[in-house]
């Protein structure tokens, strides 16, 4: 697929559905090309595809299941050879409450499967390229403020994934790629809330009463425009829970 001049190759992790098809949505909106990467749901990933199109934007499935190092490189060296670069990588993908998930999975697709995807896309990021780590408040303040029972898994391998992100930020700035984490409360609608709310209601309850839940659509506009912030690397962007943030210093 041949992309205009100017067009930055954005590639969105888990983008078949929730926040990471908004963020496709928008960011398509706004110019760039954008790949949606799903684990098993093709068709999902195709219709979305396909609603860009007709909407004016552009953008193509790109299947691969990132917990899995094969599947990773290919995505990667598909990219690679298709575009010649990735100007972007939205890291959105995240997992863990899932029926039957091994006692592992949780750290493998959020901390490790993150790092990794990075290496492999550090070679053909240019100088300029952005890289954007969706989180979780219940994830970026691990340790300091209570989690649900059911969520710690996540919270804990996504809060890993993030340190372990930040740790690369001395490489990555000296290749002139910069990292931005994203950062809210429960986001209502999403998948993860739904999951939840089977398990354990009265958390998803206690979040409500703090203040409404912010959208998909707002949370997706903020990880957009964490792609072309000029904060340093490093930044984080919050979105919601107004109690979370309370000791963020301004």
């Amino acid at each position: 697929m041949s992309t205009a001049a100017g067009q930055r190759i954005v590639l969105i992790t888990g983008a078949s559905r929730g926040i990471g098809a908004e963020t496709a949505r928008t960011l398509a909106a706004r110019g760039d090309h954008v790949l949606i990467n799903y684990r098993e749901k093709l068709k999902r990933a195709t219709v979305l595809a396909e609603e860009i199109a007709a909407a004016g934007g552009s953008a193509a499935p790109a299947g691969a299941d990132i917990a899995d190092e094969n599947s990773a490189r290919a995505l990667i060296d598909g990219i690679a050879e298709q575009f010649g670069r990735l100007d972007v990588l939205v890291l959105n993908a995240s997992g863990g409450l899932e029926r039957n998930a091994a006692p592992d999975y949780a750290m493998a697709i959020n901390r490790d499967a993150q790092t990794r995807l990075v290496r492999l896309a550090l070679p053909h990021m240019p100088t300029g390229a952005r890289i954007v780590f969706v989180t979780s408040h219940q994830a970026h303040f691990h340790g300091r403020k209570p989690v649900p029972a059911e969520y710690e898994p996540i919270a804990a391998s996504k809060r890993a994934g993030e340190d372990a992100l930040r740790a690369m930020i001395p490489e990555l700035t000296t290749r002139g790629i910069t990292l931005h984490t994203v950062s809210g409360d429960m986001i209502d609608g999403t998948i993860i809330v739904q999951l939840l709310e089977r398990r354990n209601p009265d958390a998803v309850a206690a979040r409500r009463t703090q203040a409404a839940l912010p959208t998909v659509a707002e949370f997706a506009t903020a990880v957009a425009e964490a792609t072309v912030s000029t904060a340093e690397s490093g930044h984080t962007t919050y979105i919601g829970g107004p109690d979370y943030l309370a000791d963020v210093p301004a």
